[in-house]
């Protein structure tokens, strides 16, 4: 269909003159010069074949019968249009943010610290919403999702990602059980508890330790939330995300045997669709994440 109608500036520009009856009013109304008013009423004539809508006499600007007859035409429905947008970005700005998050960096990371979020930003509400392995990114129902970076996996094209924490690797076990190890290379004597998806994790962790690695690895499992219930059971030894064991460090639940660290080149990012529309309480929640992940591998690194 030919688009026959002229552009919003143009007849915002018109209704403007049309109430204050003066284009220098009406160029402080909306906050532009009244050059650009002046071209924008002028494109506007010109569009509709050259009708004058305005005469100017000593008492300032007056419609002609051609403007009288299409500000009535279009003050209505002009009004509405704005009335529609601004009731759908304000259903924006108030709405929830709506994520959904990696299980194990969602029990051990994200969700201890909401509270803090809620206390920096009182009125943004979040909603989890479910997690799905090999997600496409293509829901409606998601505004930002938390996904770990597979190694055979890229990121699609019409996906925004910023990357947030993760990618450093210690091994951890019970204190009970780090009193038998005293150099990296007792660990070989130790149960090893593996990661059925990353199975490479301790023989990077041996390498950057620099000991031989042979791999014998003990009772795998699917979730690094496993891997951390079974270390803290004192099952064995554990090679994990630094940022999902802080609280159990701190705890003195678990211990690191030794300090050396490695990264896995994966870690955890924060995704949003290109696409998606940006409010006022997702972007806000964006940058306290991003934030809470820079101090996170501060403290992680000291």
């Amino acid at each position: 269909m030919k688009v026959r109608s002229p552009s919003m500036v143009e007849m915002h520009a018109f209704l403007a003159v049309c109430r204050v009856k003066s284009f220098k009013g009406a160029a402080e109304q909306l906050c532009v010069t009244q050059a650009a008013v002046s071209k924008a009423v002028q494109r506007l004539e010109e569009h509709l074949g050259g009708v004058r809508l305005f005469d100017r006499n000593s008492a300032g600007v007056v419609l002609t019968e051609r403007g009288v007859e299409l500000s009535k035409l279009i003050q209505r429905p002009v009004l509405a249009l704005e009335s529609a947008f601004e009731s759908f970005g304000n259903s924006l700005q108030s709405r929830p943010v709506r994520i959904s998050v990696i299980p194990t960096l969602g029990i051990q990371w994200f969700l201890p610290r909401l509270q803090q979020l809620r206390q920096v930003h009182p009125d943004v509400n979040i909603e989890m919403r479910q997690f799905r392995h090999d997600e496409d990114f293509t829901r409606d129902d998601v505004d930002f999702w938390i996904e770990v970076k597979r190694p055979y996996r890229q990121w699609p094209d019409h996906v925004d990602t910023r990357y947030l924490l993760g990618r450093e690797l210690v091994p951890v076990c019970t204190p009970e059980l780090k009193a038998r190890f005293r150099k990296p290379k007792d660990l070989h004597s130790a149960t090893l508890l593996g990661h059925t998806n990353f199975p490479d994790n301790w023989a990077r962790w041996f390498d950057a330790a620099g000991v031989p690695f042979t791999p014998r690895l003990g009772p795998s499992f699917d979730l690094t939330m496993n891997l951390i219930v079974a270390a803290k059971s004192g099952m064995g030894v554990a090679v994990v995300p630094a940022c999902l064991v802080q609280l159990e460090l701190t705890k003195g639940e678990l211990v690191k045997p030794f300090d050396t660290e490695v990264s896995c080149g994966r870690g955890y990012f924060l995704c949003r669709r290109k696409d998606a529309p940006h409010f006022d309480a997702g972007e806000r929640f964006a940058d306290w994440l991003v934030q809470q992940s820079a101090d996170d591998h501060f403290h992680v690194s000291i």
